[in-house]
């Protein structure tokens, strides 16, 4: 059973700057989608992007709209125009992927310039859209039935757009969501990342893991939510969700954001921060202690973090090559004390640029997991006693012995660090780990229940 006992976190080190993704990675995955387009009789792919939603856009080009929307158009032979609105003209792809543009002003924000553009419709048909052509719209999710009727023909498109391509294609059946060729957790194509992608995934949890571990290390009485959130320090890489930091009762609404209240003994506590390719979370209290507790929590809380901390360490056991993700589910649902908590959502979700991709944990869930996939530990457990929290939010790559090599070969240091890592989790955490799970951030596994027990964390 977990206890909390004496670890020393190990100073794993990070990459001096950020790996950048390769052109002729680019080009293979536009190469990719163009396959797809084959397997599923799609005559067009339809790419929508704005600044919340651009991972899709951005995993193919390189590109995501600043401030506006833009579509990328690709047909079966391999032709692609980007149509962007006025300030992403000049915040464009690298020219080597010779994709090209096209302006539609009504992209650009409110009160700009109008004059230089030709209708959407006109740009559509430019590029070969038009009646009897099958048309795959990629947006941020798919649909299923009975919550939405006729699921694979909705779209989360604007309906502007949506509208216009259908008048193309004369038969609002053509047009289907093709948003699973790139986001499904099994056959989705950023469900296998290749090592340039990994490198960067791995620095950026580098940088989320740093700034939690910061942020714990400051956590004390009187401290407030923002001076923590002030320690978050992105390092120019953009942010896939807002920050989190919450103190006490307010610790319950998990996604508010920081303000200016203040630690006070015995508070619960969450942080997370998160940019492009990573998100790390903890949760716990402002305590040294059970004895910093009121009676309740006191006599509840061990036993409830305890449980947690199994559970995250039956999901980093059951990962491997070939798991079904509901063998992970059920190796979590076996370990879990239904009189200590339940968990929010899945345990656990596929990541890229975008914080949440999908989920292949549920229960009975016939996904495989395969090679080249990044996946989040992110097990929300719901005290069923007296409200408290705990939080272990990592991310990790699952590779097999051909990723592992090439990873070995081209990111030496990387490698390095990843076996550090899984060093630590295995043998100074206790934790089984499969020969393919390859950690990324700075604190595997590591929780620190009691904030003010420093060295003190969970360990099988």
């Amino acid at each position: 059973m977990p206890s909390l006992k004496d670890v020393a976190l190990p100073q794993f080190g990070q990459a001096d700057t950020c790996p950048a993704v390769p052109c002729e990675t680019y080009e293979a995955r536009l190469a990719s989608a163009c396959r797809a387009m084959e397997r599923e009789k799609l005559d067009f792919l339809v790419v929508y992007g704005d600044r919340e939603h651009s991972a899709n856009l951005c995993y193919l080009t390189g590109f995501d709209p600043r401030f506006e929307e833009s579509l990328l158009l690709l047909d079966r032979a391999g032709a692609r125009r980007l149509v962007a609105g006025n300030e992403c003209m000049g915040y464009l792809p690298d020219p080597a992927l010779r994709i090209q543009t096209a302006l539609f002003q009504d992209f650009s924000l409110m009160g700009q310039p109008r004059g230089d553009s030709r209708p959407l419709k006109e740009i559509l048909a430019d590029f070969g859209l038009r009646a009897g052509m099958r048309i795959g719209c990629v947006g941020w999710k798919r649909y299923s039935a009975p919550l939405v009727a006729d699921g694979e023909r909705a779209s989360d498109l604007p309906a502007y757009i949506v509208d216009t391509l259908r008048e193309l294609a004369g038969d609002p059946r053509q047009l289907v969501n093709a948003t699973a060729i790139f986001t499904d957790p099994e056959h989705g194509l950023r469900a296998a990342n290749e090592p340039g992608q990994i490198a960067a995934f791995e620095y950026a949890a580098t940088v989320t893991s740093g700034n939690i571990l910061a942020g714990l290390r400051a956590l004390r009485p009187g401290v407030r939510e923002q001076d923590i959130e002030a320690l978050f320090r992105t390092g120019g890489l953009p942010l896939s969700c807002h920050s989190m930091t919450s103190f006490g009762a307010k610790a319950a609404r998990g996604l508010a954001s920081p303000g200016d209240r203040r630690a006070a003994p015995g508070d619960a506590f969450t942080m997370a921060h998160g940019v492009w390719g990573s998100l790390t979370a903890r949760a716990g209290v402002i305590a040294a202690g059970p004895a910093d507790l009121d009676a309740e929590t006191k006599n509840f809380f061990p036993a409830f973090v305890a449980n947690y901390f199994d559970a995250v360490a039956a999901w980093y056991s059951a990962l491997k090559i070939g798991a079904r993700g509901g063998q992970v589910f059920q190796a979590v649902a076996a370990r879990i004390d239904s009189k200590l908590l339940k968990l929010a959502l899945n345990p656990g979700h596929t990541i890229h640029l975008d914080e949440w991709v999908s989920s292949p944990f549920f229960r009975d869930s016939p996904l495989v997991l395969h090679s080249g996939v990044a996946l989040q530990a992110d097990l929300i457990p719901l005290s069923q006693g007296p409200f408290c929290c705990a939080s272990v939010e990592d991310g990790v790559v699952l590779a097999d012995a051909g990723l592992r090599d090439a990873l070995s070969r081209q990111y030496p240091e990387l490698w390095r660090r990843v076996q550090a890592r899984r060093d630590f989790m295995t043998g100074t955490l206790g934790i089984a780990l499969d020969p393919a799970v390859l950690p990324l951030g700075n604190m595997p596994g590591y929780l620190t229940p009691y904030a003010l027990a420093h060295g003190k964390a969970m360990a099988m």
